[in-house]
C-alpha cells in the first residue's frame, strides 16, 4: 500500500514530504550501530525510544550510521539539515502558494516522519538556535509531539517515529541550552574505522578504483589518522575518486602519480608540505 501524499489534522491538510532512497551502507564499528539500537528500543509498553545525539568529526559517518540504524529498524528515512538560519516553522510546517490559489501545508522532514512513523535525521544539529529547538523540546520528552502556529494544530508522532541528531564536536554554533542537552541522551562517540573497515569503505564507495590507488590514499588517511588532522574517509573516498580520474584520463602515469595530484589540489600545496614534513 503506497504512503498517503497528506493527511488532515484538526482540519488542516497537511502535505507530506517522501523519505530519502538512497543511503550508503555502514561498513565496520558495529559496536556504536549496537548503541543507536538500544537507544531507539522499546522495552516495555510504557517505555519511549531516547533521542541520541552522534558526535564526532565531520566525515566520520554519522548520518550513514543513523540511515543504517533505520534501515535495521525498517523505518523511513527522513533527513533534515540543520543551520544557523533554520526557524522553528522550517522544522514543523511551512505554508506555499496552492497551485489553484489559496495556501497549503507543507509538512517538514521532521512532521512527516512523525506522521508516517519513520525516522528523523537532524544534521549537525549544533549549528541551531536555542529558538528552534525550544520548538521541539515536548517532542523529545514524553508528550512526542509539536505544535506549529502558522497551521494551529498540535501534531503527535507516531509510535514508530525515532529522533537522532549528529553534531560535529569541532563545528559548534551554538551552546545547546540544559533543557535540551538532557532530552539528547544518550550522546554517541563515533571515532575512525579501523584500517581494514577504512579499506573496505573505500572499496565499497569506489568499486571502480585501482587497488593501488586505494592504499596509497588509505596509507595517507592512516597518517592523518595518527596526527589527529581533520581528514576523515569522507575526503579518501573523493581522493580515490579523483585519482582515478587523473588516471583514467592519462594526465597520470602510476598509480601513486595520481594520488599526489588529488592530494595536492585537495588538502592544498602548503598543507602537503606540513603534512609531508611532519
Amino acid at each position: 500500500m503506497s504512503e498517503p501524499t497528506s493527511l488532515t489534522i484538526d482540519g488542516v491538510e497537511l502535505f507530506l514530504g517522501s523519505p530519502v532512497e538512497q543511503v550508503p551502507l555502514w561498513i565496520g564499528q558495529r559496536e556504536v550501530l549496537m548503541q543507536l539500537l538500544a537507544s531507539w528500543a522499546r522495552v516495555e509498553a510504557e517505555d519511549l525510544p531516547l533521542n541520541p545525539r552522534l558526535l564526532g568529526k565531520p566525515g566520520v559517518g554519522k548520518t550513514t550510521l543513523a540511515c543504517a540504524a533505520a534501515r535495521e529498524l525498517g523505518l523511513d528515512i527522513y533527513i533534515a539539515q540543520a543551520t544557523m538560519d533554520t526557524r522553528p516553522e522550517d522544522l514543523i510546517v511551512s505554508p506555499v502558494l496552492a497551485p489553484g490559489g489559496g495556501v497549503r501545508y507543507m509538512a517538514s522532514p521532521l512532521v512527516s516522519a512523525m506522521l508516517r512513523g519513520g525516522a528523523l535525521i537532524l544534521d549537525e544539529g549544533n549549528r541551531m538556535s536555542e529558538k528552534s529547538w525550544a520548538s521541539l523540546a515536548p517532542l523529545l520528552d514524553h508528550r512526542r509531539y509539536v505544535e506549529s502556529l502558522v497551521a494551529g494544530i498540535r501534531i503527535p508522532a507516531h509510535d514508530d517515529f525515532r529522533f537522532v541528531t549528529t553534531m560535529n564536536e569541532d563545528a559548534s554554533t551554538y551552546e545547546l541550552p540544559e533543557y535540551i542537552h538532557s532530552r539528547l541522551m544518550p550522546q554517541i562517540y563515533i571515532d575512525f574505522p579501523e584500517e581494514d573497515e577504512e579499506r573496505e569503505i573505500l572499496l565499497a564507495q569506489v568499486p571502480f578504483a585501482d587497488a593501488e590507488v586505494v592504499e596509497y590514499v588509505l596509507s595517507f588517511l592512516r597518517a592523518a589518522h595518527d596526527r589527529d588532522l581533520r581528514y576523515t574517509v569522507r575526503d579518501g573516498i573523493n581522493l580515490v575518486r579523483y585519482a582515478m580520474k587523473v588516471l583514467k584520463r592519462g594526465e597520470a602515469d602510476s598509480a601513486p602519480d595520481a594520488v599526489d595530484a588529488a592530494l595536492r589540489l585537495s588538502v592544498g600545496e602548503n598543507e602537503m608540505e606540513e603534512f609531508e614534513t611532519s
